[in-house]
């Protein structure tokens, strides 16, 4: 924006230069406040009964919804959630995705950065939009409540600027789920009681509906009814609890144009892989010559071999016209199809315009290489546990088993109480082998349970290599990290080489994102600026291996002033 005649003259002419620089950052600081909006939202968190699969129960939801209302919002906006809990249980909601600044206290993972809410207990979040632009998410962070308590976040350009395609004629959120007939809560307490992975889901949904593939369901089956030459933008979100999908569109292609809220190259495609986590924005244009109906459908990609896994498809259509005939289907791959998987998420490339740059660290001030574990711990004395061999399944990040506190680890650390945490976690698994390999030690089954976390200094450049294991189960493993968005500079399978493997990263496009594929027996390469002070929690998004302890927390201290410190925490913190 050029500054106004005059104030230009006064810049040329004036004597206090000093001043004069600090009138234009005042006047940018205008111009962002004008530019940025606040709005408010209530959520009403309580049970309602739900009709799926000629079967009803009660699920927890907001508002009413299922899924929940979607939330608009620009870049650099506030966003005000006070979330009222009417329900008997617990809870907390995680804003997938938003990195808020400066700002833990309103993230959402319960024991992590906040006691739960607890039943009749208000508490307000307070979202801050920073960098963001695109599709993210929010979702319930207490157990598995999220399998119902979730919606879409819509985040578009600030005020007079504009997205670099061209305005789609409709967007519309296309959430993918799983439900199970039984309660979930039960689901997820069976398995932490017998040490047994979780029964699978009884359905996959599109936009909470299972689709016409299952009973009782084709009369609620979701429809995106097209006009004939439009495009519509799609912002696709896998809220699975389990399942990384396959997705399509018969007779249409999709060009990916967003991951997790950061724009990339246009990159056509026939079908998109999504792990839980992952937002991808796809433009399709309605072009077919015939018109009719048309399938969108998702199914398992399941990396795993002997494990089982949900093997329905779930569908909605895609309709220029009503009629009565059956929609065509589209092409899926094969559920263990890990090719199809692995060519899809290498051709995701960060747009890198000079409206939309990137700034990948050229180097690096840490490496951290994770192993990511499936494994077992010793069944307790008098408990028959139902695991391999008569142990419990459980996970492990460097061959620590995370063990969740019974308060605020955010506070604890805010407020430096000793004895809810450790500042152990490695920077390297405490064993090198073949990761990858056959028929591994059976010593090696067994993590040490802790509740560790890595502290990073202030603008540290950070690489963080997780490493595929084959211990128990060879897997795709989706991690998340809050606060704060990286690029995905390399990746591959097998055995990372720290020496060869670094020749071939991408630092130049790479993608940016919050949730990171580490690809089943193999690794992927992050890296970001540790810039956003706080407690942030690192999981794998398979909730069964966050349950079991896939998981740790990075603290990244303070820098230099308040712009570069932690905020102090809101007055209306929960208690425990």
């Amino acid at each position: 924006m050029a500054a106004p005649p005059a104030l230009t003259l006064f810049l040329v002419k004036g004597r206090n230069m000093k001043f004069a620089g600090l009138f234009l950052v005042f006047f940018g600081l205008l111009i962002c406040q004008a530019l940025a909006d606040t709005s408010e939202h209530d959520f009403i968190v309580r049970e309602k009964r739900n009709t799926r699969l000629c079967l009803t129960k009660k699920i927890l939801t907001v508002n009413g919804k299922f899924p929940g209302e979607t939330i608009y919002a620009r870049k650099g906006d506030t966003v005000i959630v006070r979330v009222h809990n009417k329900a008997k249980y617990n809870v907390t909601i995680h804003w997938h995705g938003l990195s808020q600044p400066r700002n833990p206290w309103s993230d959402g993972p319960e024991y992590i950065t906040q006691c739960p809410i607890q039943p009749g207990a208000n508490f307000t979040y307070r979202l801050f939009f920073s960098e963001e632009e695109g599709t993210i998410w929010w979702h319930a962070h207490s157990g598995w409540d999220r399998a119902t308590v979730h919606g879409a976040i819509i985040v578009h350009p600030r005020k007079g600027t504009v997205s670099p395609y061209r305005k789609p004629y409709k967007e519309i959120p296309i959430i993918l789920g799983e439900w199970w007939k039984a309660d979930v809560r039960e689901v997820i307490a069976e398995s932490i009681q017998t040490g047994a992975g979780a029964n699978i889901s009884d359905a996959f949904t599109i936009n909470g509906q299972p689709g016409d593939l299952y009973p009782c369901s084709n009369q609620s089956t979701f429809t995106l009814k097209v006009k004939h030459g439009k495009t519509y933008l799609l912002r696709v979100i896998n809220a699975a609890i389990t399942t990384e999908f396959f997705f399509a569109i018969a007779g249409h292609r999709l060009t990916v144009v967003g991951n997790d809220a950061s724009y990339t190259k246009p990159y056509t495609v026939d079908f998109i892989m999504i792990t839980p986590g992952q937002t991808y924005d796809l433009l399709v244009k309605a072009d077919s010559n015939v018109g009719g109906r048309y399938y969108i459908a998702a199914r398992s990609y399941s990396s795993t071999v002997g494990i089982p896994f949900d093997n329905t498809t779930t569908t909605a259509v895609l309709e220029y016209a009503v009629s009565a005939n059956t929609p065509a289907f589209p092409f899926l791959p094969d559920y263990k199809n890990t090719t199809a998987a692995s060519q899809f998420v290498a051709g995701v490339r960060s747009l890198a315009t000079e409206a939309h740059p990137v700034d990948v660290p050229q180097t690096i001030d840490e490496r951290i290489l994770i192993t990511v574990s499936v494994n077992l711990l010793s069944c307790e004395p008098g408990r028959n546990c139902s695991g391999p061999n008569g142990d419990r399944l459980s996970a492990s990040l460097n061959n620590i088993s995370f063990v969740t506190p019974t308060t605020d680890l955010l506070e604890a650390y805010y407020k430096n109480t000793s004895g809810v945490f450790g500042t152990g976690f490695p920077d390297q698994p405490p064993l090198f082998f073949n990761f990858t390999g056959e028929n591994l030690p059976g010593f090696l089954l067994f993590p040490k349970t802790a509740t560790e976390v890595r502290v990073v200094e202030y603008n540290t450049s950070l690489e963080i290599v997780f490493q595929g294991t084959n211990l128990l189960a060879r897997e795709n493993h989706p991690m998340h990290l809050h606060g704060n968005s990286f690029y995905v500079v390399g990746r591959g399978f097998g055995n990372f080489d720290k020496d060869k493997d670094p020749l071939n990263y991408n630092l130049v496009d790479p993608a940016y994102k919050n949730t990171v594929g580490v690809a089943r027996s193999g690794w992927a390469a992050i890296r970001f600026r540790a810039q956003n002070p706080g407690v942030w929690f690192m999981h794998c998004h398979l909730d069964q291996h966050m349950v079991w302890g896939m998981n740790t927390v990075f603290i990244v201290k303070n820098g230099n002033g308040p712009k570069e410190s932690l905020l102090p925490p809101p007055p209306d913190m929960p208690p425990c």
